[in-house]
């Protein structure tokens, strides 16, 4: 006989007549909304509302910083297509919170913690919400980050209490308000301080009962909202307008949710319902919303992942980093460390580059507290953990010294050859270097196990992923450490076996290269950007080459195609570009013109250039262009893959939807090419074979499409 399972609710009466239900799931971090969770709560509303000496209900959470994380995830990726099953999965919801509102008595959901998605549609069947004040108190209807909106009445509930246009903005951006934001938009009654939330919940049920204004609240929202014809017409086309510009209608669950909310708003309530229902079962089980679990899922491991695969390997202590070089790489570097609470002290032997660093960090710090991400005093302490100096010496205390000079191998390899001799023992030497061999740099040091890369992406601030890159004797200890320094800082590391290019590049130089064979080809920039952005990529190849510097694409390329030169295919066009001082945004000239500011206009100019290198001139089926740019990246993702350079498909996938941007609705190029289907992959392929090893399969794609099966295992 098995043990019997632990119930996940505590049921207390709090003076005499106030019924306390605790939420405290087994043998979690966290409170979800299984479907063995949902049985229990509907056996418990059942036994309360038949218990006649009770008032009023509380409901909270047993877990420190979780009030209910939403539903569970796992049970809705794999929840089958059909209309009819998806019914009855929302319809069990619904009588739930239903079930909640109808109790004879005045109910409040405490809320400490994270509240997120059904975990706030239970919370909006209750009469009144309260928030804690706890630092990691954060309430919202995430769904569509993975492609659902709520299906538990979260559209209808939350218009007729906050407004539909403001529900529509929370509810398509997914974003959570923190506990005073919500008291302020009207989403919970009051924020209070963790500690006075039993406290304040009593007094409200108390308040209630004797005003009866909880019946005014119910009765309330049954009704329609109220808009007239001509301010629902307006505030749906406002909110449609700003979807399909952030979405550029990639993302089906935003629009469907704007259906659901205007179209619902001014029904009563329970029409309102069968409105999100239709809209929510053309989405669940959808393919979309499977890649975006699983982006959600691989995002989970990669957050847990220590970065190798021995779990006793513990990360050595790290309490201040060293920056050298104070660029716009080693400047956000730093300023990334002292915002989220580490030390950094910046270095560089010019004077003059080191204040402008200092500046550029002042000034993002600034930039935050204007657009309210910070605030003053947030800034001013984190500005006061940054240090500076022009001498190596100043680096001898500090834990880890990240390099981040010009990417040059002989200056960086006497940088290290003078720093080591400073560092304390023990200390990790890391290089940001984005192409340069890890393993080949470590010859330089006496102690080539703490040494490794860590890759950031331009710019700092705002890309998430890090390439932690592991040389030929980096140790375990000297990866885990530094993974978890990247994630202290709010980065998603990565780690990645030393190859050229590493993981992101090594995959995204066979992209940007095949572009410019396609120019070579016929095809023109503005065919090209609109094919990759049209399959969902934030940017053109060519765009992408423009910003990143025309200059810094022929050096870095060189570097990838010489290494892989079986599969490159040489072009003259950057050569050409790069003679002729157009070197991209930098310059207001690469592949566009960027005079007076613009984003990009054709030039003219450039067809003289492109004359050069031609070698035809033809018209292109955007499935051609479509075929041409992202197979060869796959071919290499299968690649990085075999040779273990990764540990995990989710890593290639993860690496590339951080690091350029890889549309997540897809879920990354593997879980692409698996819902192609491997075997037509291969036929894909076959078309294109004649223009070189780029475009054949490798022995893993051969093999996997023979056994029918894919990259992933689920």
């Amino acid at each position: 006989m098995g043990q019997p399972t632990q119930p996940a609710l505590r049921l207390e009466i709090l003076n005499g007549d106030i019924a306390l239900l605790t939420l405290d799931q087994p043998g979690s971090r966290a409170n979800t909304l299984s479907q063995a969770m949902l049985g229990e709560l509907e056996a418990m509303v059942a036994q309360l509302k038949a218990r006649a000496e009770l008032h009023g209900l509380i409901l909270c959470s047993g877990k420190p910083g979780i009030f209910i994380a939403g539903a569970d995830l796992r049970e809705l990726g794999s929840a089958p297509q059909d209309a009819d099953t998806a019914r009855k999965m929302v319809k069990r919801g619904l009588d739930l919170v239903a079930s909640i509102e109808n109790l004879p008595y005045p109910t409040v959901a405490a809320i400490d913690g994270a509240c997120m998605g059904g975990g706030l549609e239970l919370a909006l069947g209750f009469d009144y919400r309260l928030a804690g004040t706890h630092p990691k108190t954060e309430i919202g209807l995430p769904e569509t980050k993975i492609g659902l909106i709520p299906g538990w009445g979260g559209t209808q509930r939350l218009s007729r209490l906050i407004g539909p246009s403001l529900a529509a903005e929370m509810i398509c951006s997914g974003e959570p308000a923190k506990a005073d934001r919500a008291r302020q938009i009207g989403l919970v009654f009051d924020a209070v301080p963790p500690e006075r939330l039993q406290e304040e919940a009593v007094r409200l049920i108390q308040e209630a009962r004797k005003s009866d204004e909880w019946k005014t609240l119910r009765q309330r929202k049954r009704q329609p909202v109220g808009l007239s014809e001509e301010q629902q017409s307006f505030a749906y086309a406002v909110a449609r307008a700003q979807v399909l510009a952030k979405t550029s209608g990639k993302y089906p669950a935003p629009p469907a949710a704007l259906e659901a909310i205007f179209r619902g708003c001014n029904l009563p309530l329970e029409d309102g319902l069968k409105a999100e229902t239709e809209q929510f079962v053309q989405l669940v089980g959808s393919p979309i919303s499977r890649n975006l679990i699983a982006v959600f899922f691989m995002t989970q491991r990669l957050q847990k992942d220590s970065g190798v695969n021995a779990a006793t390997v513990q990360p050595t202590n790290v309490q201040q980093v060293g920056v050298l070089g104070a660029g716009i790489m080693g400047a956000g570097i730093a300023a990334a460390h002292i915002r989220r609470g580490i030390p950094a002290m910046l270095l560089d032997n010019a004077s003059a580059a080191l204040e402008k660093g200092i500046g550029n960090i002042s000034k993002s710090l600034l930039g935050r507290v204007e657009i309210g991400r910070l605030s003053p005093a947030d800034a001013a302490t984190a500005l006061a953990r940054l240090s500076s100096s022009t001498t190596l010496n100043a680096l001898a205390d500090r834990d880890v010294v990240i390099e981040a000079i010009i990417e040059n191998e002989e200056a960086k390899v006497n940088t290290y050859r003078q720093v080591e001799k400073l560092l304390r023992p023990g200390a990790i030497l890391a290089s940001n270097t984005s192409t340069i061999s890890i393993t080949r740099m470590a010859q330089s040091v006496e102690h080539p196990d703490t040494f490794a890369g860590m890759h950031f992406f331009n710019p700092v601030d705002r890309m998430q992923l890090v390439e932690v890159i592991r040389g030929e004797k980096t140790s375990d200890e000297t990866v885990v450490s530094l993974v978890a320094l990247a994630k202290r800082i709010g980065k998603t590391p990565i780690v990645v076996r030393d190859c050229p290019g590493f993981l992101v590049n090594r995959i995204l130089f066979p992209y940007l290269n095949e572009s410019l064979v396609l120019l070579q080809e016929g095809a023109s920039p503005r065919a090209l950007d609109k094919a990759a952005m049209a399959f969902g990529m934030p940017m053109g190849p060519i765009t992408l080459n423009d910003l990143v510097g025309l200059d810094t694409s022929l050096y870095a390329g060189r570097v990838i195609n010489t290494a892989f030169a079986d599969r490159a295919a040489p072009t003259k066009i950057l050569d050409e570009l790069v003679k002729a001082g157009r070197l991209g945004q930098k310059s207001s000239a690469g592949f566009y013109s960027y005079i007076k500011g613009s984003r990009g206009l054709d030039d003219p100019a450039l067809d003289s250039i492109l004359a050069k290198c031609r070698t035809g001139q033809r018209q292109f089926e955007n499935e051609e262009l479509t075929d041409r740019l992202f197979l060869p990246m796959l071919t290499e993702a299968s690649r990085v893959l075999s040779e273990g350079i990764v540990r995990d498909p989710g890593d290639v996938d993860m690496g590339l939807i951080l690091g350029i941007g890889f549309p997540p609705f897809r879920g990354g190029i593997l879980r692409w090419a698996d819902a192609l289907g491997l075997a037509n992959v291969l036929e894909k392929l076959k078309r294109y074979e004649s223009l070189g090893l780029r475009f054949q399969a490798t022995e893993q794609m051969r093999q996997l499409a023979s056994e029918g099966k894919g990259f992933y295992r689920d």
